[in-house]
């Protein structure tokens, strides 16, 4: 007899216990290899595994970039579906890539935040502080954990895109970037001038 599945616990957050799952396991296996590891030219010596409170960082880690990418796809893209949010969630990674955005997701999202120059403006302008559209917010978390595990790819249907906004603002800085595109109601840019790729 099937066992009933709880209906609390979302697609969403059984991928992220997957990963959760996954990195623990890789964290206790490189652990274990440190723990192991013997130089031959030196006499074996008695070595501590790591503490646990590095399994419980890495997935502080995890979950905290899980949730900055989330509220990346949320706040910026939850109207424009599916699409529009990986759009988005391609302009972070392609932003981290770039390496002069931040060197994480979270560093990504959040520069400046709190300062007239946030780079996502829902870091600045007080949303963060309203309640969530639940259904929404549910989506937003299930893609990000899949873009996060592999399981949804990103395409780059952007164009290599580190820059956006939406068609009815006109923002200083579009003229100085080339523009890769327009995918729902965001214009997407990149580094660089010239006709449309």
């Amino acid at each position: 007899m099937q066992t009933p599945r709880n209906p609390q616990i979302s697609r969403a957050d059984r991928v992220l216990l997957t990963v959760m799952a996954v990195i623990l396991a890789t964290v206790s296996a490189v652990a274990g290899a440190a723990a192991n590891y013997r130089p031959a030219a030196f006499p074996v010596a008695v070595v501590a595994p790591a503490p646990a409170s590095a399994q419980d960082m890495v997935l502080t880690g995890l979950i905290a970039e899980h949730r900055c990418l989330a509220e990346a796809l949320y706040y910026e893209a939850r109207g424009e579906g599916s699409r529009g949010e990986k759009a988005v969630a391609e302009v972070v990674f392609h932003r981290m890539e770039a390496g002069n955005f931040g060197n994480s997701i979270c560093a990504v999202v959040y520069e400046g935040a709190g300062h007239h120059g946030c780079q996502f403006s829902f870091t600045c302008n007080g949303e963060l502080k309203r309640p969530r559209e639940e259904a929404a917010w549910q989506k937003s978390e299930e893609l990000a954990a899949q873009i996060l595990t592999g399981e949804e790819r990103l395409r780059n249907m952007t164009g290599g895109a580190t820059h956006y906004h939406a068609v009815w603002m006109r923002p200083f800085w579009a003229p100085t970037l080339k523009k890769t595109g327009q995918i729902g109601g965001h214009i997407f840019y990149r580094a660089g001038r010239g006709p449309e790729s």
